[in-house]
């Protein structure tokens, strides 16, 4: 089985994979304060919840854009897993051109979902995350990474508002009833929830224009759904494509290296 795991600033996701089959995934809180032992202890005990064995366990693959964690879960994974995991980085077989300017610039999740959308949709197509930052990447009809675009995620926004404004209180990023708010929480939650609808629609439409063809377009991370849900320029809501993604660049460069 593989063992994939995507540390954002946020979340990190753990996915168990049989094969093609995704059989488990978690998520827990980002914190840089924890130590191997404490994220090795709370992944046991979540794979216990799973009935995974940790003895089935004997591949693995990480993307990290939080750097200090990264050689944490290296040797959490070689201390209790005994498993060299592949970590998604400058050098590794992708499948695909990086057309980025520098493509070391592109996070690791970013060639992930890359990877998996191409994979799985076929090109033109677009990816948005709904993550900590609300990010879109596009990849061409012929699989070349092109591009993309980084807005603040709406928990950002909504954070913002609170510290920088006086008067402005801390609010759940949630759906209102409409547009105009008549008071002071629905109207915040209408300037973000609609704002971010109409950012979406705006970018995606920039981005299939200057792609050149009828791009589709899949939404991931913990806000897809309910962006979607608002607007019609979301073909498809993929929860777990970073995992599909880690997946697949395991495959290839484990394929490369035998």
């Amino acid at each position: 089985m593989l063992l994939a795991v995507d540390i954002g600033n946020t979340n990190i996701t753990w996915g168990v994979f049989q094969g093609e089959e995704l059989r488990a995934t978690w998520r827990m809180a980002t914190d840089v304060r924890r130590q191997a032992d404490e994220y090795a202890a709370l992944a046991m005990t979540l794979m216990s919840y799973h009935q995974v064995e940790r003895s089935a366990l004997t591949e693995g693959v990480i993307s990290s854009v939080v750097p200090p964690l990264t050689p944490r879960f290296t040797e959490a994974f070689q201390s209790y897993f005994d498993i060299r995991p592949l970590v998604v980085g400058t050098g590794i077989k992708t499948g695909m051109r990086i057309l980025y300017e520098n493509p070391r610039d592109v996070g690791a999740d970013r060639v992930a979902h890359a990877v998996a959308a191409y994979a799985l949709y076929g090109g033109p197509v677009i990816v948005v995350d709904f993550g900590t930052a609300t990010v879109f990447d596009a990849i061409t009809g012929e699989g070349d990474y092109l591009g993309g675009a980084i807005a603040p995620g709406m928990n950002i926004a909504a954070e913002a508002l609170f510290e920088h404004a006086s008067k402005l209180p801390r609010i759940e990023v949630a759906r209102p009833k409409q547009a105009i708010g008549r008071n002071t929480v629905e109207s915040m939650q209408a300037g973000l929830f609609f704002g971010y609808v109409g950012l979406i629609q705006g970018l995606v439409a920039r981005f299939k224009d200057e792609l050149g063809g009828s791009a589709k377009v899949v939404g991931t991370g913990g806000l897809a759904r309910p962006i979607a849900e608002d607007t019609k320029v979301i073909d498809v809501i993929d929860p777990n494509l970073v995992l599909t993604g880690l997946r697949l660049l395991h495959e290839m460069n484990t394929k490369a290296g035998r």
